[in-house]
């Protein structure tokens, strides 16, 4: 493996650990995977703020649309053994649709470019008021006519990944749930993902959580089945069984389900996503854009209580997976973040030794700032940042002891003097940033800015 990938996944830890401390979030697991193997998983927080569970890598979460990924790879089966073609229109295996919708393609359900509604004419279950569809309520839903002309542009549907579910079980003769699970999920390798609740009860799920706003953060147990939406939005995972699913869709993966042909054709940016701040694409199952310059594929999931995210980074075949166990969890931001850190270390370097002892984070009044070693640089990062070397600093050390600010924007302090002082064990003990303190103690610091304004007063 790269020879930088153990420090940036050290500081993307401890980056973490500073993210999760700011948000106030109940709990979240990271994951990071290539191939079969797993490299990295650590949990953060609690799976239950009302019991204080500690939260843990093999707690269960709802991964949500993370089931597109899942039920695309099925269809992709499905077409290498000859048993459907992308080009069929869905009503060559699913009676009784709308005739628009009879007409759409498996491919463009897979793409989100069939023109069917979100989530139907009524979906209260999103808000936890009642159940998901089960067949006879989707198909119903089905039998509503087209929202936009098929094959006009993007527009995501959940109904779509349900008729897909109901596809699959025309072709296989099979529940969706039992063929997914042994063709797809167990044909993976994984061991801790099934394709809806309720689960055997074998291992822990972790509860998921409302938001602060609008009336403070409650539970949402996240144990209600999703019927027949569980093709869309129904599966139940970890990070580390995330971070290897995604990784085996990578065309370069070995050992993987599907061929490299269809695995292409999943990551392949077949439509533009419309209205987004950042550019995004859609493929078969999978969002795909650019991080800081690198190309990514993987999925996002919503559930109530739970937000989750996995990237895969298609130069290294790094997979990338974040799972949050409350409905304003910071998955998506924060598996941007990560993956930026590794940018960053990907191009610079694992530390040389002249520099590998300055990490450490300092704190001042204004929050912390990091010293991280990169290269044969120091890098001064923001750990607040969801980006965190977004603007970064540089410190050339010039000895043990002093280096001098070589990198900064135009309101820092380029050019001045760096000096961190040591304890007689080795440990930092003070640090000065042109003419700025800072402190390895945050408590040290709270303690001194006590005092400070009393003698004031």
């Amino acid at each position: 493996m790269t020879d930088w990938l153990d420090a940036a996944l050290a500081y993307a830890s401890g980056w973490l650990d500073y993210q999760m401390q700011a948000s106030g979030l109940p709990g979240c697991v990271l994951a990071v995977a290539k191939g079969q193997d797993l490299l990295f998983e650590r949990a953060y927080g609690v799976s239950d703020l009302f019991t204080n569970e500690v939260l843990t890598p093999r707690h269960r979460f709802r991964v949500a649309s993370h089931s597109k990924t899942f039920t695309a790879v099925g269809i992709m089966k499905l077409q290498e053994a000859g048993r459907l073609h992308l080009d069929d229109a869905v009503s060559q295996y699913v009676p009784g649709l709308d005739v628009g919708v009879a007409a759409t393609t498996i491919g463009q359900l897979l793409s989100h470019s069939a023109g069917l509604m979100r989530d139907g004419t009524y979906a209260p279950h999103w808000q936890v008021r009642d159940s998901f569809f089960d067949a006879q309520q989707l198909c119903a839903q089905l039998s509503e006519p087209l929202t936009l002309e098929t094959n006009t542009r993007f527009k995501y549907s959940n109904l779509g990944y349900g008729l897909l579910g109901l596809v699959i079980e025309a072709i296989t003769g099979e529940d969706y749930g039992n063929w997914i699970e042994r063709e797809v999920v167990a044909a993976s390798g994984l061991a801790e993902t099934t394709f809806d609740m309720p689960t055997d009860g074998s291992a822990p799920l972790s509860s998921g959580h409302s938001g602060k706003l609008p009336n403070g953060r409650g539970r949402i147990f996240g144990n209600q089945a999703t019927h027949a939406l569980a093709s869309a939005t129904g599966f139940v995972s970890t990070a580390a069984d995330l971070a290897r699913f995604f990784a085996l869709i990578h065309p370069g993966a070995d050992e993987a389900v599907l061929s490299p042909a269809s695995r292409r054709e999943m990551t392949r940016r077949h439509w533009h996503l419309p209205g987004e701040g950042e550019k995004r694409h859609y493929g078969l199952g999978t969002i795909c854009m650019d991080i800081d310059a690198q190309a990514v594929f993987g999925h996002a999931g919503a559930f109530p209580g739970f937000i989750s995210r996995t990237s895969v980074i298609e130069k290294s075949g790094l997979s990338v997976s974040i799972v949050t166990n409350a409905i304003d969890g910071m998955a998506n931001a924060w598996v941007e973040g990560v993956i930026s850190i590794f940018g960053l270390f990907a191009e610079i370097g694992k530390p040389q030794a002249t520099v590998a002892d300055w990490d450490a984070r300092f704190w001042t009044i204004w929050g912390a700032c990091d010293l991280v070693p990169a290269g044969d640089k120091v890098l001064i990062a923001d750990p607040a940042a969801l980006r965190p070397f977004a603007d970064r600093g540089e410190v050339t050390v010039a000895d043990r002891l002093n280096g001098y600010i070589s990198r900064s924007n135009g309101f820092g302090s380029y050019g001045e003097p760096v000096r961190r002082e040591m304890s007689q064990t080795g440990a930092m003990t003070r640090l000065m940033l042109g003419g700025n303190e800072l402190l390895p103690d945050a408590q040290n610091l709270a303690i001194d800015y006590d005092a400070a304004l009393m003698a004031d007063g």
